[in-house]
C-alpha cells in the first residue's frame, strides 16, 4: 500500500455501521495472536494492507516551536499511535487561554482488512471522509448520539489513531467547568486524573467540537500536537500494548493489541492487568523490546 493516500472522490451514500455496544471486560489476548508491536528487536503486525516500517528519527521530529507537522502524521498507523504517546495536544479558546494534556493512551484503526475500523473493506462514508484524507486530518464522529471522539488520520487507506486520554497538563480548572457542563447537578467533583482519562471525556474537556472533523492538525490555529514539554517524566518511558475497548464483536480483531497506554499513568481510562503482568516478566528477564 503507498504511503500517500488516493485523492477522495465524492463517495456514494453509504450505510454506517452501528457503534459496538461498549463492554466492561476486556478480551484476554491469545498468546499466538499478541504479536510484538515495536523495538528494534520486534515481531510486526502482518498486513497486506499496512507494512509497518518505521520512519527515519529526522523526518518525524518537531518542527521549530515545537510543533508538530505533517512528516510526524505521515507514519504508519501502529507506528503513529505509539509515536503519540508523550506528545502534548494543544487547544486554544476564543479568550486565548490554552488547554494542555499529554497523550497517555491510544488506539489503531488500520482500515481495509481491520473489521473494528470505520473503514473496513475501504468503505467511504460522509461521516468517515477524514480518514481517507491525509496523514494529520481531524476525524471526529458522534457516539451515542451526544459524545464526541477525536481521530487523527495516518499513512494507509482508511487508518486513523484514536485518542483516548490525556494527562491534563494546563488549564484544569476550565477543563473541569467544560466537563460538569455535561455532568448532571450535583455530581461530585472531579478530580485532574478524571478529566480526560476517556476519548468522549477529553473531547469535552478540551472543548473539541464536531467542527473540527476534517481539519489539518499540523496547521489549524485552535488545535495542534507538540513535542513532549518534559520528555524524562515519569510514566512517559514503558508502552503497554492491549486490546482495544468496546469491540468485542469483531472477532479476531477484537484480541489484536492495537490499544497502547503508558505504564504507571494514572490518567489511563482503562488498565490491562495481564498485559502488564507480561510486561513485567519480561522486563524481570531483561527483554524489555516489546515495551519500550
Amino acid at each position: 500500500m503507498p504511503a500517500r493516500k488516493r485523492k477522495l472522490l465524492s463517495p456514494d451514500p453509504v450505510s454506517e455501521p452501528s457503534e459496538p455496544e461498549p463492554r466492561r471486560a476486556l478480551q484476554q489476548t491469545r498468546p499466538e495472536e499478541s504479536g510484538r508491536i515495536a523495538g528494534t528487536d520486534r515481531e510486526e503486525l502482518r498486513s497486506v494492507y499496512f507494512p509497518i516500517k518505521p520512519e527515519p528519527a529526522a523526518e518525524t521530529g518537531p518542527e521549530p516551536g515545537g510543533r508538530l507537522g505533517f512528516t510526524f502524521f505521515n507514519q504508519p498507523c501502529v507506528d503513529l499511535a505509539r509515536a503519540f504517546l508523550g506528545k502534548v495536544l494543544v487547544r486554544t479558546q476564543a479568550d486565548g487561554t490554552e488547554l494542555r494534556g499529554r497523550v497517555v493512551e491510544t488506539e489503531a484503526y488500520l482500515g481495509g482488512e481491520d473489521r473494528a475500523s470505520h473503514s473496513a473493506g475501504g468503505k467511504r462514508t460522509e461521516r468517515n471522509v477524514a480518514m481517507f484524507m491525509k496523514p494529520g486530518t481531524i476525524y471526529v464522529y458522534p457516539i451515542y448520539g451526544i459524545y464526541l471522539c477525536m481521530n487523527v488520520s495516518s499513512q494507509g487507506e482508511g487508518a486513523a489513531v484514536l485518542l483516548r486520554a490525556l494527562e491534563p497538563l494546563q488549564g484544569q480548572n476550565v477543563m473541569r467547568k467544560l466537563r460538569e457542563a455535561k455532568r448532571r447537578e450535583g455530581a461530585k467533583t472531579l478530580r485532574d486524573r478524571e478529566l480526560c482519562n476517556g476519548p468522549s471525556k477529553l473531547c469535552q474537556a478540551l472543548d473539541i467540537q464536531r467542527r473540527f472533523d476534517r481539519r489539518d492538525l499540523a496547521t489549524d490555529a485552535q488545535v495542534w500536537l507538540e513535542d513532549s514539554e518534559t520528555p524524562g517524566s515519569p510514566g512517559t518511558g514503558v508502552v503497554v500494548s492491549a486490546p482495544r475497548i468496546g469491540i468485542d464483536s469483531h472477532g479476531e480483531w477484537a484480541t489484536k493489541p492495537l490499544r497502547f497506554y503508558l505504564h504507571r499513568n494514572t490518567c489511563v481510562s482503562v488498565v490491562n492487568r495481564d498485559a502488564e503482568n507480561r510486561l513485567q516478566v519480561t522486563d524481570r528477564y531483561g527483554d524489555t523490546a516489546r515495551t519500550v
